[in-house]
């Protein structure tokens, strides 16, 4: 595909960051961003850099209600013209001064509350895609007593949401490979799973995600969100090749998921204007063979993460 074909460009007419890719019936741009380091922005920062974002070609941001007001600034920022897929995810509630900011909302009647409370603070009839935060795989969240809920059960309701045109697609997260390959009929369109250069535990899910044309999109992809994930900037393999590219470690392994598989998007989230402009610029990087075969060398290590 050529940058001068209309799928390369957004709906507002900026070229998609990263080029374009298909997640569920849209086209988005591969590098997206994610809208969890919002919470820490006022208002005016807040639409400004979501407004950078859209000029940036970003067309595909990732959010949830419990983000701490991201829905919120989302809704004033973007404008119908801009063309953006909202996706979101249900199956935690804010949990403020615990170990994780995050409290399990497994049960069927509070998934569908969350696609409520979804659908008003982002001022939308339909949610494009909505993940379901499952907590099989992955660090973080761990379900407990009546928060184990089977995932038929769970899909179940996404599903007859979807039918009453209130979401328009389902995606999984902290999703195990058995999960996923449950899921397969309800017809998912991405999986977000914990997954970087550094820590490839889950590649069997990414094969699977390729096989079956499903947007594989990594949070955490640079490591290091919590204490005990490895984290890419640590590798003295990814820093060489940054310095020998000129770029950064961070850098390195985000244009690296990119070159790793064609189904990658990216949703990498800042508060920063210039650390936004950085991330946008990973579509730019261009790895030759000798050099991804160095960075596939580089072993992957297991998360030691307890709570």
């Amino acid at each position: 595909m050529t940058a001068n074909t209309a799928l390369d460009r957004t709906a507002a007419g900026h070229p998609r960051a990263g080029g374009a890719a298909t997640l569920g019936t849209h086209t988005v741009s591969r590098i997206g961003y994610g809208a969890i380091q919002l919470r820490r922005l006022d208002r005016d920062a807040a639409l400004t850099l979501l407004r950078r974002s859209v000029e940036l070609g970003v067309d595909h941001i990732d959010t949830a209600q419990f983000y701490g007001g991201a829905n919120e600034f989302l809704r004033e920022a973007l404008t119908p013209a801009d063309g953006t897929v909202i996706v979101t995810k249900v199956g935690a509630d804010p949990n403020p001064g615990g170990p994780i900011p995050l409290r399990p909302a497994q049960r069927p009647e509070q998934l569908r509350a969350s696609i409520e409370d979804n659908l008003e603070s982002l001022g939308l009839q339909q949610l494009p895609v909505v993940n379901l935060r499952r907590l099989d795989a992955g660090p973080g969240l761990r379900a407990e007593g009546d928060q184990v809920v089977d995932l038929d059960d769970q899909l179940a309701v996404l599903i007859a949401l979807r039918e009453q045109g209130k979401i328009g697609a389902i995606g999984l997260s902290g999703v195990d490979l058995e999960g996923l390959r449950r899921a397969l009929p309800a017809d998912i369109v991405c999986v977000q799973n914990s997954y970087s250069l550094v820590s490839r535990t889950d590649e069997p899910l990414l094969e699977l995600c390729t096989a079956n044309h499903i947007a594989w999109i990594p949070f955490f992809p640079l490591g290091g969100a919590l204490p005990g994930l490895p984290k890419v900037t640590d590798d003295p393999t990814i820093r060489s090749v940054a310095t020998a590219l000129g770029h950064t470690p961070s850098q390195i392994a985000l244009a690296w998921l990119l070159h790793h598989a064609p189904n990658i998007l990216l949703i990498p989230g800042t508060a920063d204007r210039t650390h936004l402009e950085a991330n946008i610029a990973v579509g730019s990087i261009v790895l030759d063979p000798d050099t991804l075969a160095t960075l596939d060398a580089i072993p992957s290590r297991v998360a030691e993460i307890h709570f």
